[in-house]
């Protein structure tokens, strides 16, 4: 491992303290204002056209960018995982200075006059005008006088990204309105993560509540004194409320928390309210019927009718087999219920349904999902996984040892590079076949602690891209989850569905580090929202495939890995309740559409968030909830933990769908009959990963599928074929 020992580039640094954090991030804001305070005053298209262009005009623009980027990224993570609040506050407060600075850039119409000088003179504009719908390839790229198709792109999307930002509303109040409106979007973009992040509430249990809980998630839990003494704290923390839903015997213990957990956050009600309203507001402002249309129009699916018609057709095709897969699941309630002694009253509710699911695979599938666990712990699972993504993609990936993660501190000190004793980080690398040596920094921070971001997600820390020199910088990416700690007698050991949540995770990750472009705006994940899921969703196949899944596996205690017979029932397993599975995503793509493409601005005002949630959520999901049972529509505010509406999927929801029918017809084409397949695995990194976002999407499928996408591998899959 010599040849991997040294890597061309230091690890980012999380050395940032509550002051450094904001002053660092005003002090970057300020050289950008700067920057673009000296293009105004240097280059005067009116009087000389040929002294804006693209080398003039973007290109310091842009080298600006990819350098703020290494360091405005990490400024804003801290929010997310340090164990300090001071440094999350900071942090915080440091995404709003930059947001607020986003905004201002984004409406300097002197800056807009000069990039629009560009564009024009590019040649994009007349062929554009000659067929709004055409793509940049690399012949519209050079009959522009571009240097590649990425440059296009980045000129294209400057551009109209100021005139969606209100530049093409006329300078006076209407503009200054939507001023107003982003500003106050991104300060509830802010303060609804940050309720997010740090929530701590919880409930208490006494130990018979919790009869069926496993002890593995019991033995971590708070223990009561005083008023609660006897009893257990559980909170609303993946690892605590997941298996509870599951596993906890008593009916109204699961009720009892599901409810709860539903309403952890109702401060943020109003915010996701006045958000909405928001965006109705700004997108009418700009000519557009809704904030829906304002989003899509730069999306794969370009129009709302579009994502209509796909989630339609959807729910024409799954609504009967989810009322089948019910039907069935009432049944085993009733047998269930009548064998326990336990009332009936013919009803499925929400806070059944990870109980029974889970039930009818240990029934029908004799598949013990915490037996499964024992051949999945969290070490061996994650080696196993990278060595799948050597073998497939030719990457090398080697640990940081507890003496490369150390640096010296100015005060003499030694250091964890990291933000957290816990994080694991790796260099990674090409093998032999892949070229240019190094590639990047993977970290992953896998437990929960209070503070920390509650779901599991990737972040780039740092983008690659070409730098002034033509050397390459290379990224840095972090998966942040929340899985259960390990205890004194267990490693952490992951349930299935929680190996196929981290090999996702993964996925985004080797999108990050596989990425190569010239851009960092590009660089790996950063694709429109309906693509960026597909190729993490495609990697998910990996684990509903034997041999892959097998090499992932190694039990805790004899190293064994897991049986054939095993494998064969739990691949069995993989479309169970599918169709609910797919139900409850509809849901919330549903709900997202109708909120951000009202009728009109009264009908959203008028609307009652909460009651349609949860009424629609009972029609499409086919669970009932407390309204069955006489209580008011209003019995929780899931919208108000829903960061994905407010932190960047608004009108685009269905995109997790979407992208599940490009992976889909991805895995089914080119890797289904050999998912181990080389060729295949380093064409698709080379092809598709490496791309990012630097051309259009669409173009990226065609070119690795050798035609235009459709859906029928996905509808097979589910048996809807």
């Amino acid at each position: 491992m010599a040849k991997y020992a040294n890597p061309p580039q230091a690890p980012p640094l999380f050395t940032g303290t509550k002051e450094s954090i904001v002053a660092d991030t005003k002090s970057m804001c300020d050289n950008t204002r700067s920057l673009l305070d000296k293009l105004v005053a240097d280059i005067k298209p009116a009087e000389d056209p040929k002294s804006a262009s693209f080398e003039s005009v973007m290109r310091p623009q842009i080298e600006d960018e990819n350098q703020s980027s290494l360091s405005a990224r990490i400024l804003g993570f801290y929010q997310y995982v340090s164990a300090d609040s001071a440094l999350r506050d900071a942090s915080t407060e440091a995404e709003k200075i930059m947001d607020e600075f986003g905004i201002e850039c984004s409406m300097r119409e002197d800056v807009f006059r000069l990039v629009d000088a560009v564009y024009q003179s590019s040649g994009l504009a007349a062929s554009k005008e000659a067929d709004p719908n055409r793509l940049i390839d690399e012949a519209l790229a050079k009959s522009a006088g571009l240097q590649n198709v990425e440059s296009g792109k980045l000129l294209e999307k400057e551009r109209k990204n100021f005139i969606k930002n209100g530049l093409g509303l006329p300078a006076g109040e209407k503009r200054e309105r939507f001023r107003e409106i982003k500003k106050r979007l991104s300060q509830i973009q802010i303060a609804f993560q940050k309720t997010l992040n740090e929530e701590n509430g919880g409930l208490w249990f006494t130990k018979e509540e919790l009869d069926g809980v496993p002890e593995d998630v019991l033995v971590n839990l708070e223990k009561g004194e005083g008023e609660n003494e006897g009893k257990i704290k559980l909170s609303f923390k993946y690892p605590d409320l997941f298996p509870t839903l599951k596993f906890a015997k008593n009916p109204d213990t699961r009720k009892t928390l599901f409810i709860a957990n539903e309403n952890k956050c109702n401060s943020n009600v109003e915010l996701f309210k006045e958000a909405i309203l928001l965006r109705d507001e700004a997108a009418r402002l700009l000519g557009y019927p809704d904030h829906a249309s304002f989003i899509i129009e730069d999306k794969m699916a370009k129009t709302p009718k579009t994502v209509w018609d796909f989630l339609g057709d959807l729910r024409t095709r799954l609504a009967p087999g989810g009322a089948k897969e019910v039907e069935h699941l009432l049944e085993l309630k009733k047998k269930d219920h009548e064998e326990r002694g336990l009332p009936f009253d013919g009803n499925y509710y929400l806070w059944d349904h990870r109980f029974y699911d889970r039930l009818l695979v240990e029934k029908e599938y004799s598949i013990d999902e915490n037996a499964v666990a024992e051949y999945f712990p969290i070490q061996d699972t994650i080696a196993g996984m990278l060595k799948i993504f050597e073998e497939i993609f030719g990457l090398v990936f080697v640990q940081l040892s507890p003496e490369d993660r150390k640096r010296i501190s100015p005060t003499g000190k030694a250091e964890d590079i990291a933000w957290h004793e816990d994080v694991i980080i790796f260099s990674v690398w090409n093998d032999e076949s892949g070229g240019d040596g190094f590639v990047g920094y993977l970290y992953l921070d896998l437990h929960p602690r209070q503070g920390k971001y509650g779901h599991a997600a990737n972040f780039n820390l740092q983008p690659g891209f070409q730098q002034a020199n033509g050397t390459r910088r290379y990224p840095a990416t972090a998966l942040v989850c929340n899985f259960s700690k390990p205890t004194p007698q267990k490693p952490s050991l992951l349930k299935h569905d929680e190996v196929v949540t981290l090999f996702h995770e993964l996925g985004h990750g080797i999108h990050d580090l596989a990425g190569k472009t010239q851009y960092a705006r590009f660089h790996g994940t950063s694709t429109v929202r309906d693509f960026v899921e597909a190729p993490s969703q495609m990697l998910e196949n990996w684990c509903w495939t034997p041999g892959p899944l097998k090499g992932l596996s190694k039990h805790y205690k004899t190293g064994e890995q897991i049986p054939d017979d095993l494998i064969e029932k739990l691949m069995a397993t993989k479309n169970v309740n599918g169709a609910l599975f797919n139900l409850r995503q509809l849901h919330f793509g549903l709900f997202d559409m109708t909120v951000h493409s009202p009728k009109s601005h009264a009908e959203l005002e008028a609307l009652d968030a909460s009651k349609f949630y949860n009424e629609l959520r009972a029609d499409i999901s086919k669970l009932k909830g407390p309204e069955a049972l006489g209580e008011p529509a209003t019995w929780g505010n899931g919208q108000a933990t829903f960061g994905h509406l407010i932190g960047g999927y608004d009108a685009g929801y269905y995109g997790y769908l979407s992208s599940q029918v490009y992976s889909t017809d991805m895995f089914y084409s080119k890797f289904k009959h050999n998912p181990m397949d080389k060729v295949e695995g380093r064409r698709y990194r080379h092809t598709v990963l490496e791309k990012g976002g630097s051309q259009d999407e669409m173009l990226t499928l065609e070119q690795f599928l050798g035609r235009k996408p459709n859906s029928e591998a996905f509808y097979k899959d589910l048996g809807l074929s």
